[in-house]
C-alpha cells in the first residue's frame, strides 16, 4: 500500500524517533534530534549514583515478579538501561507497529520489527491486499502494559511485555463498504510482545522479535 510522499516522511520521522527511545534514558530538557541525527546511536547517560540498583520498587509498578531476575541481568550488562523509559517506549511501539501493519506500511515495519515478525506481517498484508480489504483500525487506549519476562541469552537481551488495550476495528472493501467490525465498539485485546537487542552492539535500539496473544 503506497502513501503520498508527505505522509511517508512523517511516518519515517516518527518511526526513527521511536526506534531510538526504547530503553534509553532521556530528559525533558533535551531538544528533539534532527532526523539525520536519529540514525546515529546517541550516547546515553549513566544511572545516577544516588539511584539504587535494587529493583523491588520498580517491580511493583512496571513488572511481574518473575521478570525481576532477568531485568537485573539486563541492567548489570547495560548500565544505561532504564525500565520505566523502556516501558514508555514499548507503549509507543505497540501503537506505531499496529498502525503500520493496519496501513500496510512495510517500510516502517522494517525499521521496527525483526525479520521473522516482519515476514509474518508481510504475509498477512499480502493476503489482505489480495482480498481487496482495507483495515480502518485504531488503538483507543492502552489500559495496561507490564513487563512479564526478561532474560539475557548469548549476549541478546529480551524483554516481554503484556499489553491490555481497547482497539476499534473495521474492515472495508475496495469501495469503502464495511465488511466487518465497528469503530463505535472497541474490542479488548491482550497481546504479549517480546522486544530484543544485542547488548554489545553499538546500536542501542530494540526491535519487536516475537508476538503472541495472552
Amino acid at each position: 500500500m503506497l502513501f503520498i510522499v508527505l505522509l511517508a516522511m512523517v511516518a519515517g520521522f516518527l518511526a526513527l524517533r521511536l526506534y531510538s527511545v526504547l530503553g534509553k534514558r532521556t530528559g525533558h530538557e533535551q531538544p528533539l534530534p534532527k532526523p539525520a541525527e536519529e540514525r546515529v546511536a546517541m550516547p546515553q547517560p549513566q544511572r545516577p549514583v544516588d539511584q539504587p540498583a535494587d529493583l523491588r520498587e520498580p517491580a511493583q509498578r512496571l513488572m511481574e515478579p518473575q521478570a525481576e531476575r532477568g531485568m537485573r541481568a539486563i541492567i548489570d550488562a547495560d548500565a544505561r538501561f532504564d525500565a520505566a523509559q523502556f516501558l514508555t517506549g514499548a507503549r509507543s511501539a505497540y501503537s506505531m507497529i499496529l498502525d503500520a501493519y493496519w496501513k500496510g506500511d512495510r517500510e516502517t515495519l522494517t525499521w521496527l520489527v525483526e525479520d521473522d515478525v516482519r515476514e509474518g506481517f508481510d504475509a498477512a498484508i499480502a493476503d489482505r491486499e489480495a482480498a481487496g480489504h482495507v483495515l480502518d483500525n485504531r488503538v483507543v487506549a492502552i489500559e495496561n502494559a507490564v513487563i512479564t519476562d526478561a532474560r539475557v541469552e548469548s549476549g541478546v537481551a529480551e524483554i516481554t511485555v503484556r499489553f491490555d488495550a481497547d482497539i476499534a476495528a473495521v474492515t472495508r472493501d475496495k469501495e469503502g463498504n464495511v465488511v466487518a467490525g465497528s469503530l463505535s465498539d472497541a474490542v479488548q485485546t491482550h497481546d504479549i510482545w517480546t522486544f530484543s537487542r544485542r547488548l554489545r552492539s553499538d546500536d542501542p535500539n530494540w526491535k519487536l522479535s516475537e508476538t503472541d496473544e495472552a
